[in-house]
């Protein structure tokens, strides 16, 4: 009998200490998240569900998750970082005053419709009243530029807002991808 008490005391310690471990992972390193809405179409699709590394270094074009300011999170795509200057014209982004091109859009069929413009015109400042993303903020955009509530709308993200850094989508199983440039 001792020897079974022993041994469920071993299993109980080695469960915990799983448990604390994985807790901790989840809350430092890495989580996952389901993908809500249509705004990051063709990129990801609603009840994607994808993994976030929290302790990425957020570039531009990453795709990230953050918290907004009525408690829901949501998934974009970082155009601007701080310092840049963003504007669109004729469906083209330019950053600091550059073209630069936008490949995980071109496999949507939107996209490619000459007649109307998938992202409308606009300058940073006209749009937010200011002519750079200030410090410690983001310029996000949706994928799916003519459904996205994204910062055309509610400006800047605050860096301390996003969770991380979204690395791979893992379901459905058919589009698992680390790749999220076009399907």
């Amino acid at each position: 009998m001792n020897n079974v008490k022993k041994e469920m005391f071993e299993w109980l310690i080695a469960i915990v200490i799983g448990i604390l471990i994985v807790m901790l992972v989840r809350t430092f390193l890495v989580t996952n998240y389901e993908v809500v809405g249509q705004s990051m179409m063709p990129t990801l699709h609603n009840k994607d569900k994808v993994i976030v590394q929290k302790l990425s270094k957020i570039e531009r074009m990453d795709i990230v998750i953050f918290h907004g300011e009525q408690r829901e999170d949501y998934v974009k795509r970082v155009i601007g970082i701080p310092g840049d200057k963003i504007s669109y014209e004729n469906d083209e982004l330019f950053i600091n005053n550059k073209k630069v091109e936008e490949p995980y859009l071109q496999s949507y069929s939107a996209y490619e419709n000459p007649n109307d413009n998938f992202t409308e015109d606009f300058e940073l400042e006209e749009l937010t009243g200011s002519k750079r993303v200030p410090p410690n903020k983001l310029f996000v955009l949706g994928d799916n530029r003519i459904s996205s509530m994204d910062s055309r709308y509610f400006y800047f993200v605050d860096m301390e807002a996003i969770v991380g850094e979204v690395q791979a989508r893992y379901w459905p199983i058919s589009k698992a991808t680390i790749e999220f440039y076009s399907e």
